[in-house]
C-alpha cells in the first residue's frame, strides 16, 4: 500500500491502457448479471438509493447471496473487473460456482446517491446496508427471496460490514478483506497524503460534479498503492485506473475507519467471520500485524471478536491491499467458498 516509485510497472501501465481496450473478453460467460436501483433508509431525511449488480449463476440458484461493498476509492467494479474476468471478476468467478453475489455502490460513490460528503457517517453506510440485506431476504433484487445473505466487504467496505453486522445482527456471515485492527498509521498516512486529492482536480471524475470534500486516487498512484510489484498484471492495474477508481468522502473515510477499526464494535458481530489479508498489505500488516501467517494473524485478531464469531483467517501470499485483484486472487476465492461451505452452508 505504500507510495513507491516503480519506474517500470508506471511504463507498463502506459503500455496497459494502450492494450486494454484490444484484451480479448470471455466468449461463454456463465454468470446472468442485471443491475438494480434500491431506494435505502437511514438516518438522514433524504431519499437516498443504492445501485448494483446482481451476478446469478447460469444454473440453479443458492439460497445464499453475497453482498458486496468495495474499498474506499472503489465502486462495485472491484468486485467485477472487465480485464479478463476468469482471473479478476468476483462474482463472475462466484457465478461459475454456482453462487449469487450482489455488489453495489455505496453512497456518495458510483451510480449511487451522491449528496454532499460531509453528511455521509458510517452509520448511514451501514443503515442503507442494512436496508439491503432486507431487500434481498424479501425478493426485491432480481425476484429471489434468499434465505441466508453473507456481507463481504474490502478495506473500508469491511469496516462497513463490521459496523452493520454489530448493529443488526441481519447476516448469516462476515467475509472482511483488506483490513485489521491495528493499520501502520505512517504508511496509511503517507498513501493519503501522497496518493489522494480532491476530486474536483482529478482529471477522471472531476466533471462529475462532487464537491471537494470527496477524494480520489491521483492518477497512476493505484498501482503502488493498493497491489505488491511481484504480484500484479499491469493490465489488471490499468483496468482498475480506468473502470474501478471512483471516490470516498474523507469525512465519513475518518469515522467509518474510526468506528469500524478502531473500536471495539466488532465484539457485537454474531455471526461467523472469515478475515482475509495479502501477505504483502503495508497499510494493514507489518508494524503491528503480522499477515505472512493466518495462525499469527488469527491469534493477534482474535481479541476483536466474540466466541460467535468463529474468527477464522487466510492469507493471500504475495498479494498487497486489493486482493480480489490480485494476480493470484483465485487462491482466495477458493478460500472463501470453502469457509462459506463449512460456516455458512451454500
Amino acid at each position: 500500500m505504500r507510495l513507491r516509485p516503480l519506474a517500470a510497472l508506471a511504463a507498463s501501465l502506459v503500455a496497459g491502457c494502450a492494450l486494454l481496450a484490444a484484451a480479448p473478453t470471455a466468449s461463454a460467460d456463465p454468470a446472468r448479471c442485471s443491475e438494480y436501483t434500491l431506494p435505502v433508509s437511514t438516518n438522514l431525511l433524504l431519499p437516498l438509493s443504492m445501485h448494483g449488480q446482481l451476478c446469478l449463476p447460469a444454473g440453479a440458484v443458492s439460497p445464499t447471496v453475497q453482498l458486496l461493498l468495495h474499498g474506499a476509492t472503489y465502486n462495485r467494479m472491484y468486485w467485477d473487473l472487465p480485464y479478463q474476468p476468469a482471473n479478476y471478476s468476483y462474482q463472475r468467478d462466484m457465478a461459475a460456482n454456482g453462487l449469487a453475489t450482489f455488489a453495489v455502490d455505496e453512497i456518495g460513490i458510483g451510480q449511487s446517491s451522491r449528496p454532499l460528503s460531509a453528511v455521509i457517517t458510517g452509520a448511514m453506510q451501514a443503515a442503507a446496508v442494512h436496508t439491503v440485506v432486507g431487500d434481498l431476504r424479501a425478493g426485491a433484487v432480481g425476484g429471489i427471496a434468499f434465505s441466508k445473505v453473507v456481507l463481504v466487504g474490502h478495506s473500508a467496505g469491511s469496516a462497513i460490514s463490521i459496523i452493520e453486522a454489530a448493529t443488526y445482527h441481519d447476516v448469516d456471515g462476515v467475509l472482511l478483506t483488506g483490513m485489521t485492527h491495528l493499520p501502520d498509521a505512517p504508511v496509511v498516512i503517507e498513501d493519503v497524503a501522497l496518493g489522494l486529492h480532491p476530486v474536483t482536480l482529478d482529471p477522471q471524475l472531476a466533471s462529475r460534479g462532487g464537491d471537494p470534500g470527496y477524494l480520489t486516487t491521483v492518477p497512476g498512484s493505484r498501482g503502488t498503492m493498493y497491489y505488491s510489484a511481484g504480484d500484479l498484471d499491469p493490465l489488471a492495474v490499468a483496468a482498475d485506473e480506468t473502470y474501478a477508481k471512483d471516490q470516498v468522502s474523507a469525512s465519513s473515510l475518518l469515522d467509518i475507519v474510526g468506528v469500524g477499526l478502531a473500536s471495539p464494535i466488532s465484539l457485537n458481530i454474531t455471526a461467523p467471520v472469515l478475515l482475509v489479508d495479502g501477505t504483502n498489505d503495508t497499510g494493514f500488516c507489518g508494524l503491528l500485524r503480522n499477515c505472512a501467517y493466518a495462525g499469527t494473524l488469527q491469534d493477534e485478531e482474535a481479541p476483536y471478536f466474540g466466541p460467535a464469531a468463529h474468527l477464522t483467517t487466510y492469507v493471500l501470499a504475495g498479494a498487497g491491499h486489493s486482493v480480489a485483484l490480485a494476480a493470484n486472487a483465485s487462491l482466495y476465492r477458493d478460500a472463501s467458498r470453502a469457509w462459506l461451505s463449512q460456516y455458512v452452508g451454500i
